[in-house]
């Protein structure tokens, strides 16, 4: 039975573990970039406008690409909602941002990491990008725990006998009467965590970083890969219009991203540069 509570009290507010989740990813991805950049000897003023363009990309583009995908009716039906964490009709009220979409959240820090590696580190993009599916994999993980929190993106049925049955009470009122379902939270969670421990020991043990684009190709080959096995245990999330041959949303959307990072993985050998390059001077 998993039926926690949406948060922790503290007087008045209420700080909600999914809330809690991000700032962890975000905290815990600024720490370890910051480590980075120490090892590849990058200045750490670098870091700043680094995690400024990623929280803006990440955040903005999870909510337009879970609108765009999955919601988007709500362009006429309540607008600014899906820019600003509040609902206005049929009341006013305070949301918090909630329906985010990892591939939209993808597909926005694409270009604004491009932006960030052409203005202001000027280094290939790819140095950037390999650097970033670190902590993004481990980011990952700490966002499916906040939905596990929450109760949502739930697995389907399951039989009760199974170890990994869960109940989740509180989506009975979209889901109908409570039944063992998959934690397909925590299997995602699970996997980008390993996928963070991989791409963390090739960057720190191998020559890999300074084939420039390999590591961002397999993270994204791996991630994607986890999310669309993932979809096959996981209930449909809203009105779903975007299948092809049996694929749901999520996956149909997921094998463009699995083709770029092979194709990017085969390409990488083009950017290979020493370790004397790797290191940006002052």
């Amino acid at each position: 039975m998993w039926d926690p509570s949406k948060g922790i009290k503290l007087g008045p507010i209420t700080l909600h573990f999914y809330s809690l989740m991000f700032i962890l990813a975000f905290g815990l991805g600024y720490v370890i970039m910051g480590y980075i950049f120490r090892i590849d000897n990058v200045n750490q003023k670098y870091l700043e406008p680094l995690f400024t363009w990623t929280l803006v990309g990440t955040i903005l583009g999870a909510r337009l690409g879970h609108v765009i995908f999955y919601q988007p009716e709500l362009f006429k039906q309540d607008f600014w909602s899906v820019f600003l964490p509040i609902q206005t009709k049929p009341e006013f009220k305070f949301t918090g941002f909630s329906g985010l979409a990892s591939h939209g959240a993808t597909i926005a820090l694409i270009f604004t990491t491009l932006y960030y590696a052409y203005k202001i580190i000027r280094k290939n993009p790819f140095w950037v990008y390999d650097r970033i599916g670190i902590v993004v994999a481990l980011g990952g993980a700490f966002v499916r725990l906040g939905n596990f929190f929450n109760s949502e993106i739930i697995g389907k049925t399951v039989n009760p006998s199974s170890p990994f049955a869960i109940l989740f009470p509180q989506m009975s009122n979209e889901y109908g009467v409570t039944v063992p379902r998959y934690p397909s939270q925590l299997f995602e969670a699970v996997g980008y965590v390993l996928l963070f421990i991989l791409l963390w020991v090739l960057y720190r043990y191998t020559n890999k970083k300074y084939q420039q684009g390999w590591l961002f190709g397999l993270f994204f080959v791996i991630l994607w890969s986890i999310r669309f096995f993932v979809e096959f245990l996981k209930e449909p999330q809203g009105d779903e219009f975007i299948s092809f041959a049996g694929l749901n949303t999520g996956q149909v959307l997921s094998v463009p991203f699995i083709i770029i990072g092979a194709v990017v993985m085969l390409y990488s050998k083009k950017f290979k540069i020493t370790e004397a390059e790797n290191e940006r001077p002052d």
